[in-house]
C-alpha cells in the first residue's frame, strides 16, 4: 500500500473507525460515506471524505434536506464524489427521514439507542424499512463504524482498548 493510502487508513482505523458519534450531522455523514462505498473501496471513499464534507454542506441535515433539484443537479455533476443518482437521492431522502427522527426521538442517536440492542439482521430490517439505499453491508459497516455493532477492531488490536474506553453501544447489551 503507498504511503498516502496507508496513512488514510491508518487516520481512519485509529481514530474513528469504530468510536462513538455523538453528533447527529457527523453520524449523517458516516451513512452518507458507507452508501457511497457501495461497489467501491473505502481507500476511494476516504481520499472524497473532504470534497464530500464540502459538497454536503458539512452534512447538515437540516440543508441537505432542503436540497433543490438544482442541487441534485449539482451533484451529479460534482467529480470530487461519487456521482451516483440512486446515492445522491438517498442522501437527500435519508436526510429528510433524519428529520423525522429528530422529531420524534430528539435527535438521530436516540433513534439509535431506542433500536439498541438489535441483531445485524434486525439492524438491516429496521434500516430497510426506514432508509434508502441500507442493504446489509451498509448497515453493517455503518453500525460498526459507530460502535453499535462489535467487530471493528480485533480485541488484540491496539485501538480497540481505545474504543472500549469510549463505552460503545455494543458493550451496553
Amino acid at each position: 500500500m503507498a504511503e498516502p493510502s496507508k496513512s488514510l487508513h491508518k487516520n481512519y482505523h485509529d481514530n474513528h473507525y469504530g468510536f462513538p458519534i455523538h453528533d447527529d450531522n457527523e453520524l449523517f455523514g458516516r451513512l452518507i460515506l458507507e452508501i457511497n462505498q457501495a461497489g467501491l473501496s473505502w481507500e476511494t471513499i476516504l481520499k472524497k471524505e473532504s470534497t464530500f464534507r464540502k459538497a454536503y454542506d458539512d452534512f447538515n441535515i437540516e440543508i441537505v434536506a432542503s436540497y433543490t433539484e438544482a442541487d441534485r443537479e449539482r451533484l451529479l455533476s460534482d467529480a470530487g464524489i461519487i456521482r451516483n443518482k440512486l446515492k445522491v437521492n438517498a442522501a437527500i431522502e435519508n436526510a429528510k427521514t433524519i428529520l423525522i427522527l429528530q422529531k420524534e426521538f430528539g435527535s438521530f442517536e436516540k433513534w439509535l439507542e431506542h433500536h439498541h440492542p438489535k441483531s445485524r439482521e434486525e439492524w438491516v430490517k429496521v434500516f430497510k424499512k426506514t432508509f434508502k439505499f441500507t442493504g446489509g453491508e451498509i448497515v453493517n459497516e455503518f453500525l460498526m463504524s459507530i460502535g453499535y455493532l462489535k467487530g471493528a477492531h480485533a480485541e488484540d488490536c491496539p485501538i480497540h482498548q481505545n474504543v472500549v474506553a469510549q463505552n460503545p453501544m455494543w458493550m451496553r447489551q
